[in-house]
């Protein structure tokens, strides 16, 4: 564990500052400011992050808090706007925040150590309350899990469930550890790929970064879809359906100009409410209306005993709605399976926990909230999916308000489904383009970063053309569940269930395989590994950090939980790949087409 005495003075002590120990593992030979360094320096070393992680997280503890911060209403009601954290010297102008963009090793340009550390404090200002609505800002995971317990059953449903819970809960533990260990102000972290590049290098930050942007913008699109099968419905289906598609790609071009989360947690805290009014007016309109039978072959009966729970008899009447306590006879797993990625799909957010942590005022917050948000989802989700599925069976389809009957409470639950979806959605682009934009245009083409004056400009242009990529996209694809499930077992699934744990290992092994004097100088840029030195391989020093007394338990958990991940991903990957052949086999229309899925 770490000492008090090693964070509470300018630096760790390297081996009691002895004479003899002062050459012993040197690494850099002088001292490199962190703001003279490229974004991503493969020669910081990961005692440097750990040093100045350290620093930071003392800092934030100065902090006064506000007598709001402290109640439960700063989580009720998240205050507007907030100036972020700047305890030092304000920057002043937009001149001297744009000379601190641009600097770096590719840039002469000279910027002051406060000049740099208040740049990244000012960035600082989402709160706890913002944080909260951000995490459950979410419209395909509460409409989803109907659809999952209608094609699992409520014994297995509610089992997996139940797990998935449990383990996003500490997923997002892990990830909250790694970065509290890792961000500062000199190295602040922006991105999930950020956590993979320090700890295993520019390989995982790629695969990373290329999963976390497909899902962002197949997120975007399933939207924009959904969104579109609602309106069609709300307009008795006299509207063209591609054309109810593209005018919610066209509303996300505006909901996109937004461009900080602080600004958008007022946006989730309408959201988070508006869903749950959705979610209290489809369960009313499931208790007092029949299922809507038009949408029968999009329902989860027709992947039940090869459908004929949802085929209408010679006199045109459907069966009844049937529940099942066990796995439903589907014939195969496939089915099944795509439900279970349903679930998965309501605890898809720890993809961009890094990125809400990054924007956090005190970071050392975000596990309240997350723990919070965790368990909202957890008892509303849980409760509504089993409501719509009592009620309606196998005749729940996907998104779960699309399968009202009654034309009134149809148009309700749609109309606040499509408020809440298209805030969801401008979430989900906010943070896409962020990922596309720093990685992709500021590192391999030197665009302006998105803190100046010419990147808000670029900002701008982007939004139109992210949403407009999404909407091609989905649009392509001809089966809503099929889609999701794609998303949910090669995206979601790793970020919420394999990354974590296996960052989580890195992490720990790397800590604790630091022994009592090794560290980092600031004063000369040195790194200390006595071990190093008595010629321990990187390798050996890896090991020995992995099986230390202090976390070796949880590295061995994690190895399991990591296979588990990738078990079930195979699975979800093999069912949903197969769900979407049948599909195209059986030449089902995508969405470049007038005729909504929903009208027959």
């Amino acid at each position: 564990m770490e000492k008090p005495d090693e964070i509470a003075g300018g630096g760790p002590r390297l081996h009691d500052q002895s004479a003899d120990k002062e050459t012993v593992g040197e690494i850099s030979p002088a001292a490199v400011k962190p703001q003279d360094r490229a974004v991503h320096d493969p020669s910081v070393s990961f005692e440097e992050y750990h040093y100045y992680a350290k620093q930071t997280r003392l800092e934030e503890e100065k902090y006064p808090r506000t007598s709001y911060e402290t109640t439960f209403w700063s989580l009720v009601f998240p205050p507007k706007s907030d100036a972020g954290v700047q305890p030092v010297a304000k920057i002043e102008t937009e001149a001297a925040a744009d000379k601190v963009a641009h600097t770096g090793a590719n840039n002469n340009v000279a910027v002051s150590d406060d000049e740099w550390v208040n740049a990244s404090r000012a960035l600082r200002t989402a709160t706890r309350g913002a944080i909260f609505y951000l995490i459950t800002t979410d419209i395909l995971g509460p409409f989803g899990l109907p659809y999952a317990f209608a094609t699992m059953g409520w014994g297995p449903g509610i089992a997996l469930y139940t797990v998935f819970a449990g383990l996003a809960i500490y997923s997002g533990y892990l990830l909250w550890d790694i970065f509290m260990g890792l961000d500062s102000y000199q190295y602040p972290i922006r991105s999930f790929g950020d956590l993979g590049y320090r700890l295993f290098g520019p390989w995982m930050r790629y695969l990373i970064n290329t999963l976390q942007s497909i899902q962002l913008v197949l997120n975007v699109g399933l939207i924009v879809i959904s969104n579109g099968e609602a309106l069609s419905q709300v307009a008795k289906f006299r509207l063209c359906f591609v054309v109810c598609c593209l005018v919610w790609a066209i509303v996300g071009f505006l909901v996109g100009q937004v461009r900080t989360l602080q600004k958008f947690g007022w946006l989730a805290n309408a959201a988070v409410w508006i869903n749950l009014l959705c979610m209290f007016i489809t369960m009313g309109g499931a208790a007092h209306s029949a299922p809507n039978y038009a949408g029968a072959n999009s329902s989860a009966g027709a992947t039940i005993a090869n459908g004929t729970l949802v085929t209408p008899n010679a006199a045109g009447v459907y069966p009844a709605v049937q529940t099942s306590g066990g796995i439903p006879d589907t014939g195969s797993f496939i089915a099944s399976v795509t439900g279970a990625m349903q679930a998965i799909f309501a605890y898809g957010g720890s993809m961009v926990f890094p990125e809400f942590m990054a924007e956090m005022k005190r970071p050392k917050d975000f596990l309240t909230a997350m723990w919070a948000a965790q368990a909202f989802i957890y008892f509303w989700y849980m409760f509504y999916g089993l409501f719509i599925y009592g009620y309606q069976g196998q005749y729940t389809v996907n998104p779960s308000y699309l399968g009202i009957s009654n034309y009134g409470i149809q148009t309700a639950g749609n109309v606040f489904a499509m408020l809440s979806a298209v805030i969801a959605a401008g979430l989900y682009g906010n943070i896409g383009v962020k990922v596309l934009y720093n990685n992709l245009f500021v590192e391999l083409f030197h665009a302006p970063p998105l803190t100046t004056r010419a990147g808000k400009y670029i900002w701008v242009g982007l939004i139109p053309v992210y949403w407009a990529i999404a909407f091609v996209l989905a649009a392509g694809i001809p089966n809503f569940s099929g889609l999701t499930s794609v998303v949910a077992a090669f995206c979601i699934l790793h970020f919420t269930y394999t990354f974590p744990p296996l960052l989580s290992i890195a992490f720990l092994a790397k800590k604790f395989s630091m022994r009592e004097g090794d560290g980092f100088d600031p004063t000369t840029g040195s790194v200390t590994r006595q071990d190093q030195a008595a010629g321990e391989t990187r390798f050996k020093r890896l090991v020995r950090g992995f099986l230390s007394r202090e976390r070796w338990w949880l590295n061995a958990a994690n190895v399991v939980y990591i296979l588990g991940a990738l078990a079930l991903a195979g699975l979800g990957a093999y069912a949903s790949i197969e769900t979407l052949r049948d599909a195209f086999k059986s030449n089902r229309t995508t969405s470049y087409v007038c005729k909504s899925p929903l009208d027959g």
